[in-house]
């Protein structure tokens, strides 16, 4: 009896391994838990060529996709927003901008920014020019400046 199994993980399973792996488990785990699961598939050499050709598949829209971050990412980073607020004595605004704000005032300028990726760490409260980061991708970060003037 073999002491290990070939297998093709379908999903990631901790301690095993990440999905699209070859990986060797003990024949008893693979039966009675991951193929029934459908957690993998026995290593035939067609499942390996499968998983092989989805790996390029998803090699190349990776690099796509961080290619069209970078040219949104130049675009976020010739933006640049002016917001006219009221302030009162001493130039203190009357409430904050917010993400939201934010987010409204690049849409009217024609860019769509979520803002959920905006790392504001608190809504401005004063007058000036802020500079937002805005993270795209993991490896891929614009810098959004807005300008908060007296109205």
């Amino acid at each position: 009896m073999a002491t290990t199994l070939q297998v093709v993980l379908q999903s990631s399973i901790d301690k095993v391994g990440e999905s699209g792996e070859l990986v060797k488990v003990r024949p008893g785990f693979a039966r009675n838990y991951l193929i029934p699961r459908g957690l993998a598939v026995p290593a035939t050499t067609a499942a390996v060529n499968r998983i092989t050709h989805e790996k390029a598949i998803a090699v190349v829209k990776a690099e796509k996709t961080k290619k069209e971050a970078h040219a949104f990412a130049e675009k976020i980073n010739a933006l640049k927003l002016t917001l006219a607020r009221t302030v009162g004595e001493d130039n203190k605004l009357f409430g904050s901008v917010t993400s939201k704000e934010i987010e409204n005032a690049a849409k009217a300028a024609g860019v769509t920014i979520d803002r959920k990726k905006m790392h504001l760490a608190e809504p401005l409260k004063a007058l000036g020019l802020f500079e937002i980061p805005v993270r795209l991708m993991t490896d891929v970060t614009a810098t959004l400046k807005v300008e908060v003037v007296k109205k």
